[in-house]
């Protein structure tokens, strides 16, 4: 008889989301993001990221949303070395921390591009299937755009990253009719129902959904 499957009690949680630590300058861009008033991704997303990147070999990276760069340092530390990260985000002021962390990290600036302006409108200007990750983080209230243009930018194979997707446990309550668990909910059914894309919706940190574009 089969032993059925518990459900992670938060000391379980915890333990994976901590399993690894991040880097010196990942913890120093996190804290950073919470000094300023923003909630910083986990130290498990971070990993994520950073593994997601080092498995598929990446040297082509669209981040939607800097927020002071600990994404974008992880993203930098799992792809080649002569892998280019592309950073957009609405609001420059989160740009420039990002940038000094990752010059203190050891990466030259022909490693990134920082992209200060609407993503909606920067997205349309980046080359067609030029990419191997789409990370998709920034206005909720803009992921089902965000994600319409993945799609045209990411190379067969390549992967759409969807931070938050459970966001604050909302997306999952169907009565929840808040403005970001609707938008969130209607971006990820826009995933299922292209037929695009192999995933998987991963309860690390808020919520990652991983895409392979087929």
């Amino acid at each position: 008889m089969s032993t059925p499957v518990e459900t992670p009690n938060p000391a379980s949680w915890t333990f994976a989301e901590d399993y690894v630590a991040p880097s010196e300058t990942v913890a120093e861009a996190r804290d950073e993001a919470t000094v300023s008033g923003l909630t910083p991704v986990t130290t498990g997303e971070v990993a994520a990221l950073k593994m997601l990147a080092r498995a598929i070999k990446a040297r082509a990276v669209v981040e939607i949303g800097t927020l002071m760069g600990a994404t974008g340092l992880s993203f930098l530390e799992g792809m080649e070395p002569d892998g280019i990260l592309t950073s957009i985000d609405v609001e420059a002021d989160n740009q420039l921390p990002a940038r000094e962390f990752f010059t203190k990290a050891g990466f030259p600036t022909s490693r990134f591009r920082l992209i200060a302006g609407s993503p909606i409108e920067v997205m349309p200007k980046l080359r067609d299937g030029a990419y191997d990750i789409v990370y998709v983080a920034g206005d909720k209230l803009e992921y089902v755009e965000y994600v319409a243009g993945a799609l045209r930018l990411l190379r067969h194979g390549g992967l759409l990253v969807v931070n938050d997707a459970l966001w604050h446990n909302k997306v999952a309550d169907e009565s929840d009719e808040s403005d970001e668990a609707i938008i969130i909910r209607e971006a990820l059914d826009a995933i299922t129902q292209s037929e695009s894309y192999t995933q998987a919706l991963l309860p690390v940190g808020n919520g990652l959904l991983v895409a392979v574009k087929d």
